[in-house]
């Protein structure tokens, strides 16, 4: 049995064969439309999600399984003090896979730890969010053709962001990637990273600007700045509009750069960027359900 509680648990070879099928549900739907029927999916979010739990969701209905679960720590028994381990272990008795959301970082591991089911990592505090990045390969690969040889931009949080952080770290395993780090100096890359960057030999910079690298980028991920993550109120209102991309800056990128956004996003990307092919935000959403629908059937162990 398999969980999947980082990005790394799975080879580049393994994630190959992971977005080969996610592209083959993309195109042929029907043939995976009753590939779960009498399968069980448990999302167990302890706090609030709308696009990774509904995506989840989705992609299980979308293969002709069932859906059960709670979309916040109030509504379960945690509320009365039940602990991440007596959860999984109830849980398992009712579902035959489980996506689980949690604020403390590596309570999904502690599931795993004592699931009789395979248990996913919908997001651990500021720590990973593996399905997100597995999302984001997905996109990239798909629409560009590979996934090496970019100038990366990541844009905003990077500090908190545990979907910049998760992201790195998978992008590191594939050829000739230099990253620009984009930030006010409050939410930079933590030191570990560039530490590991180092270590590697890949190559990156950290600007302030946005403006001043956007000519340079094959991608943009920008991600928001999150009050769920801040200790007061006055240092999330004074960098939360720190980048606001806009028509004029996109006008100075490349003409097949893409951007991308884990969403959801609150203004850090003007409305007016919607209508810009190279702003692909919404269609990462669909390619998010496809690379689940993989996942699932990938850790069911279920051949179509």
């Amino acid at each position: 049995m398999r969980h999947l509680m980082n990005p790394l648990d799975f080879t580049v070879e393994e994630l190959d064969s992971l977005f080969d099928l996610a592209n083959d549900i993309e195109k042929n739907p029907s043939k995976y439309a009753h590939a779960c029927e009498g399968k069980k999916l448990a999302t167990c979010f302890y706090e609030p999600s709308t696009r990774t739990r509904l995506s989840f969701e989705a992609a299980m209905l979308n293969l002709g399984g069932q859906v059960i679960g709670f979309s916040d720590a109030g509504s379960s028994s945690a509320s009365k003090g039940e602990s991440v381990s007596d959860t999984i272990r109830v849980i398992s008795c009712f579902a035959d896979i489980c996506a689980m959301r949690h604020p403390k970082e590596g309570a999904p591991m502690v599931a795993a730890s004592r699931s009789g089911i395979p248990v996913i990592n919908a997001g651990d505090g500021g720590h990973q969010h593996p399905t997100q990045t597995l999302t984001d390969l997905l996109t990239i690969r798909s629409l560009k053709g590979r996934l090496g040889r970019f100038t990366v931009g990541l844009c905003g949080d990077l500090k908190f962001g545990r979907t910049v952080h998760s992201l790195i770290n998978a992008l590191v395993r594939y050829p000739d990637i230099h990253f620009i780090f984009i930030s006010p100096p409050e939410l930079k890359v933590p030191d570990y990273i560039t530490d590991m960057l180092k270590e590697m030999g890949i190559s990156y910079e950290e600007v302030i600007r946005l403006e001043e690298c956007m000519p340079k980028l094959d991608l943009l991920y920008i991600t928001r700045v999150q009050r769920e993550r801040f200790f007061n109120e006055e240092d999330y209102v004074r960098l939360k509009d720190f980048y606001i991309l806009n028509k004029a800056k996109m006008a100075l990128a490349k003409d097949d750069m893409l951007v991308l956004h884990p969403l959801p996003r609150v203004n850090e990307i003007s409305v007016e960027v919607d209508d810009d092919p190279r702003a692909v935000y919404f269609k990462q959403v669909q390619y998010g359900v496809y690379v689940r629908m993989a996942l699932i059937l990938t850790l069911l162990e279920i051949r179509v």
